[in-house]
């Protein structure tokens, strides 16, 4: 019934936010937002933790530039973001220094397995296969759009609006799960099958969709909400019914995720996590409070 609740919950399928309303930019954002030591979250750091770099937080991250979530600051070298600021706010309320280290989607499980990172965060959802190798804690709700250049006709208002489109979506993300999973259902109907274009760069991505190389994009929400409110040339026509737990990663059985859900709250609670949302635009993907190891996303 639990799982039941938290499904229906998550299939509500919501308007992009108001996002276009504003002209955004990144520069206005190169400022780090800090947060105090939280002796709480400190207390819960288990006594026999052993920190990749002593006395900081080291945080796999993006490595692409993809705003909000992560992106390189004019300097071409310090990494800002909601992801980097959230990370920062962690490494401060835990009495840590901060350590980001840019790396590659595929790379962060093993980097994490092989405690080359204390954590990883990349806009990670909550799966239960991810929960049998890695812990949780969770900061934001992410929902996934559909998004098209300006002049398209084109509406995602279910799965067989998908049939024999050309759909860029990034490999092995909850995104291609979910489109595999709709065309499948579309090709026992007879419909023609969808077309994944699988380009995990950014900026390659906006050029095939705005050249007409794509009929459409899938991925995370925030990033397709950026995209409109920035830059005007993109429109979101559609989501899909599922949302899902972004969240913290660690290595299973550490038991630092409790530390980090903690650390969470705290930001919550003092409202510096509501201003790192509020100025990538990610109000809409707030949690209320944190939780550690939640059900995983449920793509049917």
């Amino acid at each position: 019934m639990k799982q039941m609740i938290i499904t229906a919950m998550f299939t509500l399928i919501f308007a992009a936010p108001t996002l276009a309303a504003e002209k955004l930019d990144a520069r206005n954002n190169e400022t780090p937002i800090t947060i105090a030591a939280n002796p709480q979250a400190i207390a819960k750091i288990p006594p026999d933790f052993h920190f990749v770099n002593p006395g900081y937080l080291t945080v796999a991250t993006s490595a692409n530039n993809s705003p909000p979530i992560g992106l390189w600051a004019s300097d071409n070298k310090t990494l800002i973001g909601s992801d980097p600021d959230i990370a920062r706010l962690l490494a401060d309320s835990l009495g840590l220094k901060l350590k980001l280290v840019p790396a590659a989607w595929e790379d962060w499980p093993l980097g994490i397995t092989a405690g080359r990172y204390d954590v990883a965060m990349f806009n990670i959802a909550v799966t239960e296969e991810r929960k049998k190798k890695f812990d949780f804690a969770t900061y934001r709700a992410d929902n996934h759009a559909f998004m098209v250049k300006n002049d398209s006709t084109l509406q995602v208002k279910g799965r067989e609006d998908i049939a024999g489109k050309r759909i860029i979506v990034g490999s092995g993300t909850n995104q291609e799960k979910i489109l595999l999973s709709w065309d499948d259902k579309n090709r026992a109907q007879g419909l023609a099958p969808v077309q994944p274009i699988y380009l995990n760069d950014d900026a390659a991505a906006t050029l095939a969709l705005l050249s007409g190389r794509a009929d459409a994009s899938f991925g995370p929400q925030a990033m397709a909400a950026w995209k409109v409110a920035s830059r005007g040339q993109t429109k979101i026509v559609g989501h899909s019914p599922f949302r899902s737990w972004v969240a913290v990663t660690t290595k299973k059985g550490n038991g630092l995720d409790v530390a980090l859900q903690q650390a969470i709250n705290g930001a919550i609670s003092s409202g510096q996590y509501k201003q790192v949302l509020a100025r990538w635009g990610e109000q809409e993907e707030a949690v209320e409070t944190s939780q550690v190891n939640p059900p995983g996303i449920v793509y049917q």
